[in-house]
């Protein structure tokens, strides 16, 4: 079977007794083509199922409308909320997102750098993996001109950033558990080296500080990101002469992992221990008992990184500066938390 030859500007051309030229204008709905002419054409065009070549386009006007985007995973609620949030802005402007995943690894990320690169897209999305220590990949997007935008987790190079509050949502999380009669507070932390997880450890130390408790350093665990990484910790601070009332976890996924080895040691939730979580996820407010959690404005940092970019990119280099945008957090009480306190019902 013979496939069907795609239309061309050429043909409608030929139809209309015009030159290729007049067409494309028509196409774009340039004001040198009469309304009338422009209405014809564009219903042929429609009419024969007409599409632009995206390639010839992109090498006339140096553009190729996509953007890559890197996440450390896409397995969570949290990166894919905010892969929507950029497709929300960049998809009516006509971008194509590509998509990479890390894993957390480095040379991931720098492999996906140089593929970027060599695809010639019109700008980068990154959240920083977890074993970044250097950054010179990231400084070769620089060097093209190439807009760089980071979110949520960024590092020591110079190029946009938005990302939430994390101190103050690490903040909000502390005092409640104070406000709930927590005594001895630990906090099962991210992986080293990455700002999010400084910021919250930093707020831990300043809250602590500030209403006279003990910083034990028993108390203060690595954990990582993955519910898994969250199992072991927690048995430690159970194994403890006095263990914690209270536990503020990096994320969801760790909260939840504690509370299931809280539980499997004959311990309540929150009555023996509070937890506090970090992001929001959708199962935080389904889980038994539903997890007190600090919720980050995903979405809404998606968007406001894509618009960094359409910022950036209708900027003339010389008049460029770099832009950091923080965005609130907020400090959602659930079940888990509510410690000597009646239940809720959300």
């Amino acid at each position: 079977m013979n496939k069907r030859r795609a239309i061309t500007i050429k043909d409608i051309a030929r139809k209309f007794n015009c030159s290729p030229s007049t067409v494309s204008r028509a196409l774009n709905n340039h004001p040198s083509i009469n309304v009338y002419t422009r209405k014809n054409i564009q219903e042929y065009a429609e009419k024969l199922g007409y599409q632009p070549n995206k390639a010839s386009l992109s090498l006339l006007n140096k553009k190729t409308y996509t953007v890559g985007v890197i996440v450390p995973n896409i397995t969570g609620y949290f990166n894919a909320a905010i892969l929507d949030g950029i497709q929300t802005i960049l998809e009516p402007q006509g971008y194509a997102l590509n998509i990479f995943q890390t894993n957390e690894f480095y040379e991931a990320e720098v492999n996906f750098i140089h593929k970027l690169l060599a695809n010639r897209v019109d700008g980068i999305f990154v959240s920083v993996a977890s074993e970044t220590k250097d950054y010179s990949h990231f400084e070769k997007v620089i060097q093209q001109e190439i807009p760089l935008i980071f979110f949520d987790r960024g590092c020591a190079v110079e190029a946009n950033l938005v990302r939430v509050d994390h101190y103050s949502g690490a903040v909000m999380a502390v005092e409640h558990l104070i406000q709930m009669g927590c005594r001895r507070i630990a906090h099962l932390k991210g992986p080293e080296g990455l700002s999010v997880t400084q910021e919250r450890l930093t707020a831990y130390y300043d809250v602590l500080k500030k209403h006279d408790l003990p910083i034990k350093e028993e108390y203060i665990l690595a954990a990582g990101f993955r519910t898994i990484k969250g199992v072991y910790p927690t048995q430690k601070l159970l194994a403890l002469p006095e263990p914690p009332d209270g536990i503020f976890a990096v994320n969801d996924n760790i909260a939840m992992a504690a509370m299931h080895v809280i539980r499997e040691h004959g311990l309540r939730v929150p009555d023996d221990i509070a937890i506090v979580g970090f992001d929001d996820e959708p199962h935080a407010a389904y889980c038994f008992p539903t997890l007190s959690t600090i919720a980050q404005p995903t979405l809404e940092l998606g968007k406001e990184a894509a618009l960094l970019f359409l910022q950036q990119i209708q900027t003339e280099v010389e008049h460029f500066t770099v832009k950091e945008v923080v965005l609130p957090s907020q400090l959602i009480i659930r079940n888990s938390s509510l410690k000597n306190h009646p239940p809720t019902t959300s």
